[in-house]
């Protein structure tokens, strides 16, 4: 069917909700024009903070010179903020003050209200305008680091935004010039939760997320928040783009479509055309067998719990944890792991709890990294969340790969951006026979803990890896100190003593055994190897100086455990890394897929799209997923993960995007 066609049909009398305010006339002529019978319920009004100290200390500030860059992030915001200033200063003041900044603008709103005053409004972000495209503009035109940066706030604060900005160097001020409140009269937006709670909306429109969260708030307060998720469950839920897509997701939500545009109209016409081809595969999908039944991308399958008061059944305990290591050992992941035939490629991802995700930046600025790593109950919370919220096939413990350097007696910090320090550094024989070989339980116990802990709160069928660094990966940073561009001390060790070198990846070999022994005991089902600077060697002294070891390490592990073997860089080094005995290698993006796979032979393989795909568009993301997963052809023993780690500043609807468009490629 074309689009032309899909358009006329539009809603054909479907029930659409949706929750503006200031726009609510024009949002249910919109739902009318497409056909729908709209419900349009206000979420929110804007409050302006009228005695605004914040925005008139900033004032003083701006007048003064102090600050470099300022963001304007939206319309009404901009021109509120330019009359709390007026309060105090004159026009012309304020005029010549913006002018002297690198003025910012997140999209035409702001870019109007500046033009307003005679002020050119300087950079200004591309469409769809959030907060991933400003920082990109940044990158591009204005250099961060040691800048004062203001940013004229709306609502709640975007923390990705301010993150991103602190993490580039800059002092960042925030400038409230707005917040939103519930409206006066919430009768309007109970009546169409419960409408919605009744199954009666078969659409529901979200534009922002402060509707979202005014919306579950509502919800909640009316004893109505699990009926309307559950309703929204079998509605479509579209969502304007990705900032209300993640407050949705947050919310328990899932979301069904995004337009093209992040705009009203463009959202209400692809709602139009999408939603019945939506509502017929929720159809399909509920009058399927239940055992059949795949839950929604991202989507975390219902899991009961057991009450504590409840008497337990010994016997019945044991069968289970035996019916839930059999659900693991035929899951996706695990089949494809022995090169089994799956109807659907296993995904998961490198570092896919971590800096991208905005509830564990929170976390972060609580708690230090290392404190993180250290404690059971935030490393169950961050590595089961990702899980959930990704819908991936697979966990990966949150751990670092240099705990072991310090239960080997050296010392381990992280300084800003979280790089490691290693203190002191190994640089001869003696500081190689001065490291401990530690009881691995008793300084490492805690992972241990974390494993077993996060195993109970994982569904049972979605199995969990464990990991840890290869040797000559925690050798490069035992005797660099950190991280380092040529290894150059690494490689001047292991060429002017290779008797020291020899004893420091033998006393490494010793200690990754152990370490990697107990968390297959602790409860992982598989476990990674990263080799993550091997790359930086030739072939030569790979196999002399690295392969042994490697080798030694694998064949000490329990028996049965898939092992998958990565490193970056590592092209060249891949006929040997086959011999390491590893069941899967891992590929980095610098190699064709098929190529490696064809040369490495009888393994399993995993990877590899490059993690900068996903700040591309989702049509690209999907395109790179499709093509990939199209050369491999369904060829048993492929696992789908990105060529390295997912980056820092990695879009969260990027990653939701690659592993959707995984689950729904059909497989030849």
């Amino acid at each position: 069917m074309s689009t032309t066609t899909q358009t006329a049909k539009g809603f054909e009398g479907l029930q659409v909700a949706a929750f503006e305010s200031r726009m609510a006339g024009e949002m249910a002529r919109l739902i009318e024009h497409h056909g729908g019978r709209p419900l349009v319920a206000p979420s929110m009004r804007e409050i302006p903070l009228e005695e605004n100290a914040e925005a008139l200390a900033f004032g003083e500030r701006l007048l003064e010179g102090s600050f470099d860059v300022l963001i304007l992030l939206t319309g009404v915001g901009t021109r509120t903020l330019v009359q709390i200033l007026e309060t105090r200063h004159p026009r012309e003041r304020i005029v010549e003050a913006f002018g002297k900044v690198a003025r910012v603008c997140r999209g035409p709103k702001p870019v109007a209200a500046l033009r307003s005053l005679g002020i050119d409004p300087g950079i200004v972000v591309p469409e769809p305008n959030t907060w991933v495209e400003l920082l990109a503009a940044l990158d591009a035109k204005v250099p961060l680091e040691g800048r004062k940066v203001a940013v004229q706030e709306y609502g709640i604060t975007n923390f990705e935004l301010m993150q991103g900005l602190r993490e580039r160097g800059a002092e960042v001020t925030s400038v409230p010039v707005y917040r939103w409140a519930l409206p006066e009269d919430v009768e309007p937006l109970r009546a169409a939760l419960r409408t919605i709670a009744e199954g009666r909306v078969q659409v529901a429109l979200f534009t922002n997320a402060n509707q979202v969260d005014n919306v579950m708030r509502v919800a909640r307060d009316a004893g109505l928040d699990q009926k309307v998720r559950a309703a929204l469950g079998q509605a479509v839920v579209a969502s304007v783009g990705p900032v209300s897509s993640q407050s949705l997701r947050e919310h328990g939500i899932q979301v069904d479509l995004e337009p093209p545009h992040p705009k009203m109209g463009p959202l209400v016409r692809e709602a139009s055309v999408r939603c019945h081809e939506i509502l017929e595969a929720r159809k399909r999908e509920t009058a399927a067998p239940e055992r059949h039944r795949e839950p929604r991308s991202g989507a975390a399958a219902p899991r009961t719990t057991p009450s504590a008061s409840a008497p337990v059944d010994a016997a019945a305990a044991t069968a289970g944890l035996a019916a839930a290591g059999e659900d693991r050992r035929e899951s996706l992941f695990m089949k494809a792991c022995r090169r089994e035939p799956v109807p659907v490629t296993p995904v998961w991802l490198m570092r896919q709890a971590g800096r991208y995700m905005r509830e564990y930046r929170r976390l972060r600025a609580r708690v230090s990294f290392l404190e993180l790593c250290k404690n059971p109950e935030l490393v169950t919370q961050v590595t089961v969340h990702a899980v959930e919220k990704l819908g991936v096939d697979a966990a990966i413990i949150f751990a670092d790969l240099l705990l072991p350097v310090e239960a080997m007696g050296l010392g381990l910090t992280y300084g800003k951006g979280e790089g490691p320090s290693i203190d002191p550094p190994v640089r001869t024989m003696e500081d190689v026979l001065a490291l401990r070989e530690p009881d691995v339980e008793e300084s490492l116990g805690y992972l241990f803990k974390a494993i077993r802990q996060t195993r109970a709160a994982l569904r049972p069928e979605i199995p969990l890896l464990g990991f840890a660094g290869a040797p000559f990966t925690l050798a490069s940073y035992m005797i660099e100190g950190a991280g380092s561009a040529s290894y150059t001390r690494t490689k001047s060790f292991l060429y002017r003593d290779p008797g020291a070198w020899n004893a420091l990846m033998e006393r490494i070999a010793r200690v990754t055994t152990a370490y990697l022994n107990g968390q297959i005991a602790a409860g992982a089902d598989a476990v990674q190897i990263f080799d993550s600077w091997v790359g930086c060697l030739g072939p030569a002294d790979y196999r002399e100086f690295v392969l042994p070891h490697t080798r030694r390490i694998i064949e000490g592990l329990r028996p049965g455990t898939p092992v998958i073997h990565f490193g970056t860089q590592t092209g060249s080094l891949l006929p040997m890394i086959r011999e390491t005995k590893a069941k899967v290698i891992g590929l980095d993006w610098r190699v064709d897929l098929i190529e490696a796979w064809d040369s490495l032979g009888d393994v399993a393989v995993m990877g590899n799209l490059d993690p900068a795909v996903l700040f591309g568009p989702r049509d690209e993301i999907r395109r790179r997923v499709r093509e990939l997963l199209a050369r491999v052809g369904g060829r048993p023993g492929h696992i789908f993960n990105l060529g390295h780690g997912i980056l820092p500043h990695t879009p969260l609807d990027g990653v939701l995007t690659l592993v959707d468009a995984v689950h729904s490629h059909k497989r030849a």
